[in-house]
């Protein structure tokens, strides 16, 4: 069996949660439904999840329950974007991006006068690159365009943002199977991304 997947009772004896619950959140969005993966076994069909994302999500669910309803919870883990709207004064008095990472986005874009979540997300990544010491002002343009480019996918599940250098030239993509994604030898990859998590973090961040 692939040791990255937990079957359904090693899950629910790992985080101490019931069946019950484990399918509640199911049917309230709080845990996708490609995550429950059937699988043939010596004893028949077993349920099975992806170790990682179905520890973390469970982490998160159970440390956010008791604060926020079951349905404000799912709004907030959905990987949709949201329907914001925020001036720049109000990403300066909440302290959601640094000043200087938000003059270096908008010298790029231009004037915006209200930040929808899309551009929001975009600045959110440029800011956890660069403050993570990843790429460098040049390479933030690069990413900036890339993530303009393809903001129609932001909101596929699976999508992944890589940045990769090979003999000192970068190159910033985004993949929707990031499985099947294979480099030729000498590639470096700087980092790679789940967007799926970055919503995630940014929305947590404008909800708290």
């Amino acid at each position: 069996m692939n040791t990255d997947l937990i079957s359904k009772k090693d899950l629910l004896d790992l985080t101490d949660i019931s069946y019950g619950q484990l399918y509640r959140w199911k049917r309230k969005r709080l845990i996708p439904d490609e995550w429950f993966i059937r699988k043939s076994t010596f004893t028949g069909q077993e349920t099975f999840f992806p170790k990682e994302k179905i520890l973390d999500r469970i982490e998160k669910i159970k440390a956010m329950k008791d604060n926020i309803s079951l349905d404000e919870l799912a709004d907030l883990l959905s990987p949709t974007l949201g329907n914001v709207q925020l001036s720049q004064e109000e990403l300066s008095i909440r302290n959601i991006v640094a000043p200087n990472i938000l003059d270096f986005y908008l010298q790029q874009k231009g004037i915006i006068k209200f930040f929808t979540f899309e551009n929001l997300l975009q600045v959110y990544i440029l800011e956890k690159l660069l403050q993570a010491g990843e790429i460098n002002l040049d390479e933030g343009k690069m990413i900036i365009q890339v993530l303009t480019d393809f903001s129609d996918k932001m909101n596929q599940k699976t999508c992944k943002l890589f940045f990769i250098r090979k003999l000192g030239v970068s190159s910033c993509f985004v993949v929707c199977n990031p499985e099947g994604v294979f480099f030729e030898k000498g590639t470096k990859i700087i980092f790679q991304l789940s967007l799926q998590t970055c919503i995630e973090e940014l929305k947590e961040k404008l909800n708290s």
